[in-house]
């Protein structure tokens, strides 16, 4: 489960910023809260609203890149421990309105729960060469810090648990060291690491293309959900097959008994992306896998949407783990009935023309207090009130053609 990730000096993000799934003591939506009481509570959904240009979709790739610097070497020797759904890969590109910053390198860094610890990477990238990296871990709820590696450039150096392995040192420049540990030998806490980094699906709703891909589950058990589901949310599929062949998906219907066949591609725009979808969702939840989704609104009826979200929110659905983080422009779903005020976040550019993010939970009032959980949050965003202003206002207030 991912707890946080942290990065700066990547493409509109000048300085570090800091995006939390760890769970502020707050009220509402307590019962859908994820993990264990010893290392504090984990949040299950996060969705980041702003307008266009503001840096929603880059704060998505700075994840994204960080994932796929580490998985790519991994999935082109086919080395995965485990098999990957969906993963889009990004490049790590420096903020570019800063003379100094363009020279940097960009540094992520990330802290994530897998099993009974939990790890924290650091990887700092400059012209596709890796800077510095460390690997940390302790059990959760502990106190005591282990080290797994720490490297600078060519200069490694191996914690005590994998020190007296036998472990070479020499990798790549442009290979992340774990990355090389896990294609290599066979180490349980890199195993384990591997394992969470192979896990997470990535898709961005952005691309054309992606509207195009499709991932069909073998599992009996998702597919019958995921027809369920499609009836939950008003589609009367009654079945559906992949001819592999061809690899063309139909669709069927049972009307007066008798079974109808469609092409996939007959389906309207929000019914074919919820049959590409469901089968990646379930699968995620199954599993407990983290899920990053760019504009997952995009064709979607919002009541379609929060069916989604109620999915993750649902701790007998999602009962190892899963966790959702999208991107949204849809101001319907930007209700205190469907999220809590710290799985809200607003990403918007500053004068500067650099990219920042904070929580519906970070705001203040002129009171200095937090904004009530019963605000009407979409309401107030349009307002302008929550300072990542969707510029609806300026727009109408513009006046005439001069």
């Amino acid at each position: 489960m991912l707890c946080q990730f942290t990065f700066c000096n990547f493409k509109s993000y000048k300085n570090e910023t800091v995006f939390d799934f760890q769970a502020e003591p707050l009220p509402e939506f307590s019962d859908t809260l994820l993990g264990e009481d010893k290392g504090g509570k984990l949040l299950p959904v996060s969705v980041v609203y702003g307008p266009n240009g503001g840096g929603k979709s880059n704060l998505l790739r700075a994840l994204s890149c960080l994932i796929s610097t580490v998985t790519k070497p991994i999935r082109q020797l086919n080395k995965n421990r485990e098999p990957f759904i969906v993963q889009q890969e990004d490049k790590s590109e420096p903020f570019l309105l800063d003379d100094e910053s363009r020279n940097l390198p960009t540094d992520f860094e990330i802290y994530f729960r897998q099993g009974a610890n939990e790890y924290r990477y650091l990887l700092s990238i400059k012209e596709d060469e890796i800077e510095a990296e460390s690997l940390y871990w302790r059990a959760i709820g502990g106190k005591k810090t282990g080290t797994l590696f720490t490297r600078e450039r060519s200069e490694i150096v191996l914690g005590p648990s994998i020190r007296k392995r036998g472990i070479s040192r020499s990798v790549n420049p442009k290979m992340p060291y774990l990355s090389f540990l896990a294609i290599n030998y066979n180490l349980p806490m890199i195993a384990e690491v591997q394992s969470w980094f192979e896990a997470c699906i990535i898709r961005n709703y952005a691309n054309p293309k992606t509207e195009w891909e499709l991932w069909v589950s073998e599992d009996e058990t998702i597919k019958k959900f995921a027809l369920r589901a499609l009836n939950d949310m008003g589609i009367d599929l009654t079945d559906y097959r992949y001819d592999r062949e061809n690899r063309h998906l139909y669709t069927r219907r049972t009307i007066h008994n008798k079974v109808f066949e469609l092409d996939y591609l007959e389906e309207s725009a929000g019914t074919q992306k919820l049959i590409a979808m469901l089968p990646v969702l379930l699968i995620a939840l199954k599993e407990g896998r983290l899920v990053v989704f760019d504009e997952l609104d995009a064709k979607l009826h919002p009541k379609l949407l929060r069916y989604v979200v109620s999915l993750f929110k649902d701790t007998t659905l999602n009962q190892h783990g899963a966790q959702l983080l999208f991107s949204s422009q849809d101001m319907t779903t930007l209700k205190n009935t469907v999220f809590r005020r710290d799985e809200i976040w607003f990403a918007a550019e500053n004068e500067a023309h650099e990219s920042e993010i904070y929580s519906l939970y970070d705001i203040r009032r002129e009171d200095n207090e937090h904004v009530n959980n019963t605000a009407a949050y979409d309401k107030q965003y349009l307002e302008g009130r929550y300072g990542a202003d969707p510029y609806l206002t300026n727009m109408l207030a513009g006046g005439g053609w001069e």
